[in-house]
């Protein structure tokens, strides 16, 4: 059933709220290709977390030159063939730059945006994670990345209060919005089952899945 209906699904949410390894779970789940973010990939983003005054423009725009390139084939994806899962969507690449740039870097940033910016689908699905800063900020220390360490919980605020904003408005697709704090959708077969559930029930455009619901 999923696939007839969600051809094309986001997974987003702040760093450490879980959405790559979700990412992958529904895809392993779905039999679906991944679209990846692939933060490993920027050689800027180490020295952006040491200094992200000096490094925040090229760490956007490196960004941003790698998430058009995944995503233009994605306008001309094929109906019949496997379904596609990922952990970004492109539009919500400028609340980064809001974010972390000046607003001289910033009206460049929007110059190159406008200029780079491919007509994709928008999403099937879209499924927002969230959790507490706190708890973003201990996942983020658990899971060990050294170029993650000098993260604050003060930048996570920043960055979680800017996604709740984004998708507050966000209306391109439907929008399942998940309180992640106390699921484990990797670990916990459970409540990936309750996710999936949750996700073929889905009827409207804005929907909520807590614990217990």
């Amino acid at each position: 059933m999923m696939q007839q209906r969600f051809r094309y699904i986001v997974v987003e949410g702040p760093i450490g709220v879980g959405k790559t390894s979700l990412t992958k779970k529904l895809a392993d789940f779905w039999q679906a290709d991944t679209l990846l973010e692939g933060a490993e990939n920027n050689p800027f983003l180490p020295k952006f977390y040491q200094d992200m005054e000096r490094f925040a423009l090229a760490t956007q725009l490196f960004f941003l030159f790698q998430r058009v390139e995944q995503v233009r084939g994605l306008k001309q994806a094929d109906l019949f063939g496997r379904p596609t899962v990922a952990d970004f969507i492109l539009d919500k690449d400028p609340l980064f730059a809001r974010l972390t740039l000046s607003d001289q870097e910033f009206r460049l940033y929007q110059q190159i945006y406008a200029h780079l910016q491919p007509q994709t689908a928008a999403p099937d699905l879209v499924i927002y994670l969230q959790a507490p800063v706190e708890v973003l900020h201990e996942r983020v220390r658990r899971r060990g990345v050294s170029y993650e360490r000098p993260i604050s919980e003060e930048y996570l605020e920043k960055l979680a209060e800017s996604y709740s904003r984004y998708f507050y408005q966000y209306e391109a697709s439907p929008l399942l919005i998940v309180n992640s704090e106390n699921l484990n959708f990797v670990d916990d077969p459970k409540d990936f089952e309750l996710l999936i559930s949750r996700i073929d029930k889905m009827r409207g455009g804005r929907e909520f899945f807590n614990r217990g619901e």
